[in-house]
Formats: structure tokens, C-alpha cells, sequence
């Protein structure tokens, strides 16, 4: 009974670590954009955090402290899409299952 389980729980261990590694894969494929004023401004970011695009429309060029301000406000915007996204994947990937945040990496 005892050897049962532990295959058992073997394999739900391989699964969810397929799963993981599933959900990895197309979190590098993902491409998600933040934008700030209006569409002024926009920052795209891969599901890695890689700065894939950004874009300035000529308008937000007059005013640097704006611009950066824009900036910051569309990188930001872009960080929290990607951080939803992978929470989203992630709860998939382990069936609602917590990960100790520690453990997170190996999966």
C-alpha cells in the first residue's frame, strides 16, 4: 500500500513538472504591452521580462519629464501583465497546488 503511494505520488510529481515546464515554454513565447497615456507610450515585454518593443508616438517628445514619467507608467503596466499571466499559468500548470516559493525554480 505504502510502495502504491508513493508511485503514485511519483508521477503526479512528473506530471505537474511537465506541466511546469509546459507552462514555462509558452510564458517565453508570450508578449504582453503596457501603455500610458493614451497609447502615447507603450512598452512590450516577452513573458521572461525581455523588452521586446518600445514605442513613443512624436507627440510625448516635448516633454522629457512626462516622457519618463509615460515610460514608467507603461513598463510598469507590462511587469504587472506578465506577473499575472504567469500566476495564471502557474496555478494551471500545479492544479491550484501550492509552491513553496523556494521550490518555484525546479519546476
Amino acid at each position: 500500500m505504502f510502495k502504491g503511494n508513493i508511485a503514485q505520488a511519483m508521477q503526479m510529481a512528473q506530471r505537474m513538472q511537465d506541466n511546469m515546464k509546459k507552462a514555462q515554454e509558452e510564458l517565453a513565447a508570450l508578449e504582453v504591452t503596457g501603455s500610458a497615456g493614451g497609447g502615447l507610450v507603450s512598452v512590450t515585454l516577452s513573458g521572461k521580462f525581455e523588452a521586446r518593443r518600445v514605442h513613443v508616438d512624436p507627440q510625448a517628445l516635448g516633454d522629457a519629464e512626462m516622457l519618463e514619467d509615460l515610460l514608467l507608467v507603461a513598463l510598469n503596466e507590462a511587469v504587472a501583465k506578465v506577473n499575472e499571466e504567469s500566476a495564471k499559468r502557474m496555478q494551471a500548470a500545479t492544479a491550484g497546488m501550492p509552491i513553496p516559493p523556494g521550490l518555484r525554480g525546479l519546476f
